[in-house]
């Protein structure tokens, strides 16, 4: 017993020392589960986990140290670690019964979700969505087309935030990264079945999920598959009306859509682990999606008032849509390590992936006698396949230093031909013809981990990265490059005596343009105004660049609880706005949206969040675990006028507050969440002002444990469903249009039953 305390002494600095009896007493009641995850654990990445490598790899005196960290908790992996880093594992994964990681992703600090309650939407760090947030798979970017929509809460180990960038990931993170591991790291020992029933306006939703383990020799797997199947209703209300120079009406009208949905999906994410008897370890997990959804949207307009001289396409009285669509990914994720009789480490991590996406759609719009107006078709057939290699030589270099050098290959290329016809004409001039792009990224990083005292430790890392696209479509040829050198800085100051932590870092991140926003096909809307327009790419794009800061205090308490409070700023240049403007074509004049660079722009804010036991602090009080988090922003864009000029979709403040009630003497927990974000406006442009209303989001439910192996959860989201309101105004050349839309949400049932043989 006493090698063992002195070696978790070391590990984790001086602490009080009924501290380091938890901490002894966690760590035999562990110490087999430990073992197991340290023989499989697949490649450090991120700083802290160098750290725990550093701190093991090194005897002294001959006592012998012991890794503890498979047996940390997600507080514990976050105290650990140098950049601020947050860890979500299976309690949160599982806590709600929730069938889309997107839906579990909303109620974590500093994230939030775009669209209606109920609809998913992007994911948002600090309230920054298209593409200032790097979402990750497993370590590498998720492919272009898939959505976390898609992924289901069962294939997935854990959720890392990291708020500050790190020289191991790409740092086209201005917001943050957030990555999806997968089930790579859980060493399965039963046969796992879980299947639920969600039902939404009586529509039924089934979705079964099966994991089924197995050893055989050095050889272990587990056989992952997911099959689901939604069905969602949706009605929408946008009362229209423009006015002219004079501000007299030239359109007043009322759209009423109506849509219905189905998509059927299965996902199946096997994964294999080998073991060779020199110690190399070889993991391998494909991932597969296939899903196909059919839609239907019925549309009604009262044209109320329309001015005989009004330049806008022709008015419809009804319309009727169908939409196929069917999506396919295929991606390997893999990784083979090395360790060194030295400490050091060498990881290698290959991968590639196959998209195919197609889709088909037809609308047919009637005047007021039933008369055919326009049949307009849609043929969109999309193929993208990628390939990636990175490596990282890892190397513990003293007492102090753990020293990473690393290098990233990747290669990707679409092909996609979009045929829209509009009464048997092609809508835009390229119409049918195929583009081809390729985008190359390479990339190379060093970082060195260090403690600098027991109580400071410091990460510095540096990474250059390039990026070239290429494309080709109807003979004209388009090139785009990036080059960026990010520097990274990190800080931790281990309170004596305390278990908190006071955090610095500095990064240079940025934001690449997407591949659609330099050389997208245009996409031609179906009615055309300035709050619908056309959109189009911009291959002169250059990439958004940002300068931040973050200061964070973190108190630990202890019962395995976290309260933090964090400051950030960042400074962007070159910010990426869309400009809609009035364009000759050669079918008329028309509104067309294209991405811009247009100057600087500053954001800042605040985060606090908090996770404790209720018995915390009333010891004889009911078993009552809280969780809190509250976000304050502000920002402000150089070159638009204000007020409101922030920046898209960032709302000045967001809040999520849970409980979870173990009930005393019987094996039920209840427990809920109630997720806000207030209405703000977004001045977008010095012609166009945005408008979100309020979301309240309230989800509750109920867990009973017949047994360790079997339990049945119900759950209800959106419990208190409340129409999702926003507006859309333009006023530029005498023209002054606003677009007011009411959507609909639903609540949505969910009985879940989980069962391991």
């Amino acid at each position: 017993m006493l090698p063992l305390m002195i070696a978790i002494s070391a590990a984790y600095g001086a602490l009080p020392a009924t501290v380091l009896a938890q901490e002894v007493q966690q760590t035999e009641k562990t110490s087999e589960k430990t073992q197991e995850k340290t023989a499989e654990k697949p490649p450090a990445r991120t700083p802290d986990k160098a750290r725990a490598l550093r701190k093991n790899s090194q005897p002294a005196d001959g006592v012998q140290k012991v890794t503890i960290s498979g047996g940390r908790t997600d507080v514990e992996e976050r105290r650990q670690s140098t950049a601020a880093k947050m860890i979500f594992g299976r309690e949160e994964l599982d806590r709600n019964g929730d069938s889309t990681i997107g839906e579990v992703l909303k109620r974590l600090p500093g994230v939030t979700t775009g669209g209606r309650a109920g609809r998913g939407g992007d994911i948002r760090m600090r309230g920054m969505g298209n593409g200032y947030t790097q979402i990750l798979i497993n370590g590498e970017r998720a492919p272009r087309g898939f959505s976390m929509d898609s992924l289901s809460p069962d294939q997935v180990e854990r959720i890392e935030i990291v708020r500050g960038a790190v020289a191991e990931f790409s740092t086209q993170a201005i917001a943050g990264t957030i990555n999806i591991v997968l089930r790579e790291e859980y060493k399965q020992k039963n046969t796992e079945i879980k299947a639920a029933l969600a039902s939404e306006q009586g529509r039924l939703a089934p979705n079964v999920s099966v994991s089924v383990p197995g050893e055989i020799g050095n050889l272990s797997y587990a056989l992952n598959i997911t099959v689901s199947r939604n069905k969602q209703h949706d009605e929408v209300q946008t009362d229209s009306d423009e006015k002219n120079t004079a501000g007299v009406d030239t359109l007043v009208q009322r759209q009423r859509d109506v849509t219905h949905r189905e998509t059927k999906s299965i996902n199946m994410s096997p994964r294999f682990n080998y073991r060779f008897d020199n110690g190399d370890t070889l993991m391998f997990q494909p991932f597969l999606m296939m899903s196909r959804s059919e839609s239907g949207v019925d549309s009604v307009v009262d044209q109320i008032y329309r001015a005989p001289d009004y330049f806008g396409p022709a008015g419809f009285a009804t319309a009727t849509s169908s939409v196929s669509a069917e999506n396919r990914f295929i991606r390997g994720f893999g990784n083979w390590q090395h360790r060194f009789a030295d400490g050091a480490k060498l990881t290698v991590r290959f991968g590639g992936g196959l998209a195919r996406m197609d889709s088909n759609s037809q609308r047919f719009q009637f005047d007021r006698a039933g008369n055919l107006l326009d049949l307009i078709t849609d043929v969109n057939n999309t193929r993208d396949k990628s390939l990636n290699n990175s490596g990282k030589w890892l190397q513990p270099f003293g007492e102090s230093h753990t020293i990473a050098a690393g290098w990233e290959l990747e290669g990707s290329q679409r092909s996609q031909v979009r045929t829209s016809l509009d009464n048997g004409k092609p809508q835009y001039a390229d119409s049918g013809d195929n583009l081809d792009a390729g985008t190359r990224r390479l990339a190379l990083y060093v970082q060195d981990e260090f403690d600098i005292t027991p109580q400071l430790g410091a990460y510095a890392g540096l990474r250059w990265e390039g990026i070239k696209t290429h494309s080709t479509s109807s003979g004209r040829v388009v090139d785009n490059t990036s080059k960026v050198w990010s520097p990274v800085l990190h800080g931790v100051w281990r309170i004596p005596e305390t278990k908190d932590q006071v955090r610095l870092s500095f990064a240079s991140t940025y934001r690449a343009p997407a591949l659609n926003d330099l050389i997208a096909i245009p996409s031609i809307s179906n009615q055309n105004s300035a709050t619908r327009p056309d959109r189009t790419g911009n291959p002169a794009l250059k990439p958004e660049l940002s300068r931040g800061v973050d200061l964070a205090y973190e108190h630990y308490l202890s019962r395995a609880g976290v309260m933090s409070v964090n400051v950030f700023i960042r400074s962007i240049d070159d910010l990426i706005r869309r400009r809609t403007v009035l364009t000759d074509t050669a079918t008329g004049p028309r509104w067309v949206s294209s991405p811009v660079n247009i100057g600087h722009a500053v954001t800042k804010g605040i985060e606090a969040d908090a996770k404790f036991p209720l018995q915390e602090y009333f010891p004889d009080g009911p078993a009552i675990d809280v969780r809190a988090n509250y976000s304050r922003y502000w920002s402000s864009v150089d070159d638009i006028q204000g007020p409101n000029n922030r920046l898209d979709s960032q709302p000045s403040q967001t809040a999520n507050f849970g409980l979870d009630y173990r009930v005393s003497g019987i094996p039920l927990t209840l427990g809920g969440n109630f997720n806000w974000t207030p209405a703000y406006y977004t001045q977008s442009s010095n012609t166009q002002l945005l408008y979100s209303g309020v979301k309240r989001q309230l989800d509750v439910f109920a867990l009973w444990k017949f047994s360790p192996t079997m339990q049945l959860r119900l759950s209800a989201n959106n419990l208190s469903p409340r129409d999702a309101i926003s507006s859309n105004t333009v006023t530029t050349g005498g023209i002054y249009r606003e677009d007011d839309t009411v959507a609909r949400t639903f609540t949505t049932f969910s009985l879940r039953f989980e069962m391991k043989i």
